[in-house]
């Protein structure tokens, strides 16, 4: 199962099915939309330019559309919308990352076949191409081709209240062939310049473009071809794409006037040396290396043709987001939309993370760099707000700034003021965690040396600030915040934020000591840098000891957060088609808060992120009581609680999480998929796997520990885990384990010792 399939064309289904076509390589993004409709929301998105201009907030800029290509034959234009069909298919394959498409259109009688293939080239970021071959099935005749690109794309498709453009035009031309475009940001002053142009050959290899002509038409330049056209005899257009920003450029040493003229002229000659290349090489390059990456991510599923399909759509999308530039993230929609303005949230390290760091470590590495790189601005955030040390921002885009938007909508479309930007300050210590992970998976001891300490260091200083401390109970609490269950505000030691904030202390001082002896001069490198003191590191120890965790002694039942037993109580009755929580009977939805409804769950979320602080019991007794009131109004929510459900035993809720985890997408569950995709729900798809039916976790010693389930139409799971360098092949059946290594390694199966010895290793159950 390597395709996912649109066999028919219903014009409403268009903007889901362009999220679930999009193409990009961690660079640019496309929307996989229809070049032959009107009913689309054109989206060009490249890592990394963010505006704000006009906009509420910061937020990645929708580009000028280089995928403008129409056909006109007898005069009219071959419009899906308007025009017959005869034939319609179009499919996305994943194993080669190709788009591919089939029309076949009746213009008064007259019939015409379109074949296409797209894709956005992963060896070269800056290049994309397509190619048609076009077919006139019964008539000889000629038709008018047009390539462009459209400078009048804006941010906020669906969100007319808040459209803006956030580019100007500098300049078009003419290529001769080809056409470009040159615009800038208003507010951030980037760069980008976009170049595209066609190549027509017939069967004999020869050019069949003629009578061209370049128009420019308001701010859009153009080219027009006519192509004469024989019956039966194929014709097959190449269409070759380049984009570049300012960006790029960063070390270049250029003055503002020169920086046009010197993207424009590296758009140039890369398009000159991708038509030197040739669709079909580059094509080529690209589908090697998508080969390549599989065979590091790809998970294979025996029985269950469905999961299979589905875990493959997920890990394409989540490899098309990984981004090769270390100062940019994955934001919670990808590149896919404008879901949440394109801003990076604790998805990226709760979620997305561990599928990199087992599978492509390199771009884990890179996500963290990124909450590095925007160090300073997190600093900032922290000045700004009255504490110490670096506040990371709940919503961040290109600088560590905080860019949560003000103001939303509630349930009911009203307006209503969003705190999160201000209160969810656990998005702190879940940095600190992936840190930590990826430390204890990889053994990179000089990325911690060069970066890791630093940032656990301003965390850990963070909370340090943030305590307050409750002198008749003698212990530290933190007030007045949001937890993940962001249905409850302005809360009181919320269980996840103290829990976390206590470890994050801990594991501050823990690194200081590791450095100090590691590489003493580092350290006293730091402590000039941040102005740190041994006195002040080690009081943090002090701190974390006395932090209030919201749990009654010898009670295994965990509160959320102080007061929430409380509450009132409400019933979940009642489910939609996609097997969702639909709100009780007789609830107001402008007071969630004064009930025990929660929109996705913060107690089961920590025993997840810190399995070794709890025990089993513990686990059951807290899923059990949550799940019953969990509404799941947050896409990350059902796959946490499958891998639960597996921990604790129970499976069939477990396999039923993890499908709605699954075809968040591919089903549009959650009703938004149409901007943008479900990143982090795909991360947790891959968690429930790996973590849940494959019951692989990091162990206290460090050690990784199998304790593998299979749901009952599985007859096997095999999936591929990087551990310490060493690349496993994990082939788990309903009564074996097979681990084939390049290299001795030791690991736990069912919490026993098993050294692993080079090639197949084969454990019972």
């Amino acid at each position: 199962m390597w395709t996912v399939e649109r066999k028919e064309y219903h014009p409403v289904e268009n903007l889901v099915y362009e999220t679930i076509f999009t193409l990009a390589n961690g660079y640019l993004s496309l929307r996989g939309r229809e070049e032959f409709s009107n009913l689309t929301m054109k989206g060009t998105y490249v890592a990394g330019i963010f505006d704000k201009y006009l906009a509420q907030v910061t937020e990645l800029v929708n580009l000028p559309d280089p995928l403008g290509f129409k056909i006109y034959l007898d005069n009219k234009e071959l419009n899906l919308d308007y025009l017959p069909l005869t034939k319609y298919y179009r499919y996305l394959d994943m194993k080669q990352g190709i788009l591919n498409s089939l029309y076949e259109f009746n213009v008064e009688g007259k019939i015409i076949r379109i074949e296409s293939r797209r894709f956005v080239s992963r060896p070269n970021i800056h290049r994309f191409g397509i190619q048609y071959t076009i077919t006139p099935v019964n008539f000889s005749g000629k038709i008018v081709v047009e390539n462009c690109i459209d400078t009048t794309t804006y941010n906020g498709y669906l969100d007319p209240h808040n459209k803006i453009q956030h580019y100007r035009v500098l300049r078009v031309e003419d290529l001769k062939p080809g056409v470009s475009a040159s615009v800038k940001t208003h507010d951030k002053g980037h760069i980008i310049v976009l170049a595209n142009a066609i190549l027509a050959k017939d069967k004999h290899g020869e050019n069949v473009l003629r009578y061209r002509k370049f128009r420019q038409i308001g701010d859009i330049p153009q080219e027009g071809y006519t192509i004469f056209l024989t019956e039966g005899q194929q014709v097959v257009i190449e269409k070759y794409g380049v984009v570049y920003t300012s960006r790029d450029l960063e070390s270049e040493k250029l003055k503002d006037k020169d920086v046009v003229d010197f993207v424009r002229e590296k758009v140039e000659n890369e398009l000159n040396n991708f038509i030197r290349t040739g669709f079909e090489s580059e094509l080529k390059a690209h589908t090697e290396h998508m080969e390549s990456v599989w065979k590091r991510m790809d998970i294979l599923i025996d029985g269950d043709e469905l999961a299979q399909q589905g875990i493959r759509f997920n890990l394409f999308h989540l490899y098309a987001c990984a981004p090769d530039d270390q100062r940019v993230s994955i934001g919670a929609r990808g590149l896919h939309g404008e879901g949440y303005k394109g801003h990076v949230f604790w998805d990226t390290e709760i979620f997305m993370f561990p599928f990199f760091l087992y599978t492509l470590p390199e771009y884990a590495k890179n996500l963290l760099l990124y909450r590095y790189n925007t160090l300073d601005g997190a600093r900032k955030n922290a000045q700004m707000n009255g504490y110490k040390g670096a506040q990371f921002p709940w919503e961040s885009a290109d600088d560590g700034l905080e860019v949560t938007p003000k103001w939303g909508e509630d349930y009911l479309g009203n307006p209503v003021r969003i705190w999160t930007g201000d209160e969810e300050f656990h998005i702190n210590a879940d940095i600190a965690v992936a840190l930590v992970h990826y430390h204890s998976v990889t053994g990179d001891d000089q990325f911690m040396v060069d970066y890791g300490v630093e940032v656990l260091l301003e965390t850990g200083r963070f909370w340090a600030s943030r305590l307050e401390y409750n002198e008749i109970k003698d212990r530290y609490e933190i007030r007045r915040v949001i937890g993940p269950d962001e249905f409850h505000e302005h809360v009181d030691n919320n269980v996840y934020t103290n829990y976390l904030a206590k470890w994050n202390l801990e594991k501050a001082v823990e690194y200081y000591e590791w450095l100090s002896e590691k590489d003493p001069i580092k350290l006293e490198k730091l402590k000039t840098i941040l102005g740190i003191t041994e006195k002040e590191v080690r009081s943090w120890k002090t701190l974390a000891e006395k932090v209030y965790i919201p749990r009654k002694e010898g009670e295994k039942l965990i509160e959320q957060f102080e007061g929430y037993f409380g509450l009132k109580e409400y019933e979940i009755t009642e489910w939609d088609e996609n097997g969702l929580p639909k709100w009780p009977k007789g609830l107001d939805l402008t007071k969630l808060g004064e009930t025990k409804l929660i929109k996705q769950p913060d107690v089961v979320m920590l025993l997840l992120v810190l399995p070794e602080e709890f025990t089993e019991e513990e686990m059951k007794v807290n899923y059990e009581y949550y799940e019953k009131r969990t509404m799941h109004k947050s896409s990350l929510s059902p796959s946490m609680y499958s891998i639960m459900g597996l921990k604790v035993g129970d499976t069939h809720n477990a396999y039923k999480y993890f499908m709605k985890t699954l075809l968040v997408d591919l089903e549009d569950n959650q009703g938004n998929t149409n901007n943008g995709f479900h990143a982090a729900s795909a991360g947790g798809a891959w968690q429930c796997v790996v973590y849940g039916f494959g019951g692989m976790t990091l162990e206290s010693d460090k050690l990784l520990n199998f304790s593998p389930w299979l749901p009952e139409k599985w007859q096997s799971v095999n999936f591929k885990i990087n551990y310490r360098g060493i690349p496993l092949d994990v082939l788990i059946k309903k009564d074996s384990i097979q681990i084939t290594s390049p290299s001795e390694v030791e690991l736990k199966i069912k919490g026993e010792r098993k050294i692993v010895k080079p090639g197949e290793n084969i454990f019972r159950l």
